[in-house]
């Protein structure tokens, strides 16, 4: 996205300069005649991501703007402009929030490194605030990102769980963020600030499942050398989130039922139970429900734990997310790697927009910051994603142009046709120009599928929406020769 400038200035002829300069390099331009139309500007909600201020106006002058913009909590780097260069006159504007400030008229690259050096403060200051707040465990929904309904509809159901010690469960895709939903439920309740115990159920060895949920006493089995308090004491007075909770051995599932019923837990070698206050939220990316039909967990847990599911959609369902995600992206690893990236041009983002994504929102982190790392303009561009570029889907503008003569519009159509059947890889007519039949088009349809995944029928059969089971069955009718072994 490209980043917007606010030039307060009562001059025109100085807005205009300074529009000239941003605009060369790839910014937008808002204008403010004074102060009064500032505050106005951003009490409208227009953009604004940096602010020029002229410190000399009528009406409401610079000073007194800066001001009211941080008491109403306008947080923008302000930069400031001067004519006089007084010191006594920055002092206070540096003292009242602004982050810098040139004389005016000031070079084309002080303007420029003036406003890139603030947009690198602000996503220094943002990164700081965040980690503190993931530190401190009270990461909130509102610090969730996200306006699409499916996500303004997990921001509600989270915080009417955070408001209880209800149990919640979090299911979804691998990569759609639990965790983040998870801390931001422990931040939002009344235990925000104690501690926030992550375990990958998944990642422990079965052997030592007990001993890291529950603890063990020194000596209690061979190379317990030292007493361990397990993840339900370190989560005592806060919550325990337990990701990929369908990993867990049944054996185990025994004991966390126990646990979860009686808020006691029973370390390895310990001759009493201990006391826990410790709140549940777990998640997974499998169907518990179908893994009690097929006895692969308990019953009796899983209604423990599902008390209050809620589900976090997948990033394909959430597209209108994606921008602000690339943005938050973008913001955090200028930090972490040292970079001035100031955004995505917005080819770029009609492109990460119209990829699917099965990995969802940490596939999509990974793949911006790689970008970020090999980038060398101010805005990342289509091909710093090599990887996804010839994937994603075109989205194209639609123009209406005036309707032609029946007889005109006729022809063209066929014409147009004709191109299409002649470049689809599929084709739907035949040498003499007649429709082929149903059957013919859908045998080539299937092959053309299983060429360009490479005969993986899994992922074949959810590109055509059928079956593995109907796949299979259409190609055996249709005599269709498949490599087997690729077949998974």
């Amino acid at each position: 996205m490209t980043k917007t400038v606010l030039v307060v200035d009562d001059d025109p002829t100085q807005r205009r300069l300074i529009q000239a300069v941003l605009e060369r390099d790839g910014f937008a331009v808002s204008h403010a005649e004074g102060g009064d139309a500032a505050i106005a500007h951003l009490t409208s909600g227009a953009p604004a991501d940096v602010i020029l201020l002229d410190l000399v106006m009528p009406g409401l002058n610079g000073q007194d703007a800066l001001k009211e913009m941080r008491a109403r909590g306008f947080n923008q780097p302000v930069i400031v402009l001067t004519a006089s260069g007084g010191v006594d006159t920055v002092v206070k504007a540096m003292q009242a929030g602004a982050c810098d400030f040139f004389i005016k008229p000031a070079s084309p690259e002080r303007i420029t490194v003036s406003i890139r050096n603030a947009l690198s403060m602000g996503d220094l200051k943002g990164e700081v605030e965040r980690l503190t707040k993931r530190a401190g465990g009270k990461t909130t929904f509102a610090d969730l990102i996200g306006a699409s309904p499916v996500m303004t509809m997990v921001k509600r159901m989270g915080e009417r769980a955070a408001k209880s010690g209800i149990p919640v469960l979090i299911t979804g895709e691998s990569g759609v963020g639990k965790e983040l939903i998870a801390r931001a439920v422990h931040g939002s309740s009344d235990r925000a600030g104690k501690p926030f115990v992550a375990v990958n159920c998944g990642a422990i060895p079965e052997n030592l499942v007990e001993s890291i949920l529950f603890g063990h006493e020194k000596g209690s089995f061979t190379g317990a050398t030292d007493k361990h308090l397990g993840k339900f004491k370190e989560a005592d007075g806060g919550t325990l989130f337990l990701d990929e909770v369908g990993e867990l051995p049944l054996d185990m599932q025994v004991k966390l039922l126990r646990a979860l019923q009686e808020g006691e837990i029973d370390p390895i070698g310990s001759k009493r139970s201990i006391k826990v206050d410790v709140r549940i939220v777990s998640a997974t990316n499998r169907d518990l429900q179908q893994a009690v039909s097929g006895g692969r967990f308990r019953e009796d847990l899983f209604y423990r734990l599902n008390v209050f599911p809620i589900e976090a959609p997948s990033l394909r369902e959430r597209r209108e997310d994606i921008p602000a995600l690339v943005e938050a992206f973008i913001r955090r690893f200028n930090v972490e790697e040292g970079k001035r990236v100031i955004g995505a041009s917005p080819e770029t983002m009609q492109l990460l927009t119209s990829f699917d994504w099965p990995g969802n929102v940490r596939q999509l982190e990974n793949t911006v910051y790689r970008a970020i790392v090999l980038a060398d303009a101010p805005y990342l561009q289509p091909f710093d994603f090599p990887a996804i570029s010839g994937l994603a889907a075109p989205i194209e503008a639609v123009s209406i142009a005036p309707s032609p003569p029946p007889a005109a519009l006729l022809q063209a159509t066929h014409a147009a046709m004709a191109a299409a059947v002649a470049e689809a890889p599929v084709r739907i007519l035949d040498d003499r120009g007649h429709l082929r039949t149903l059957e013919e088009i859908e045998r080539d349809l299937i092959q053309h599928a299983i060429d360009v995944y490479a005969g993986h029928m899994s992922e074949v059969a959810r590109r055509l929406g059928i079956g593995r089971s109907t796949l299979y069955r259409k190609v055996r009718e249709q005599g269709i020769e498949v490599d087997m072994k690729e077949a998974g």
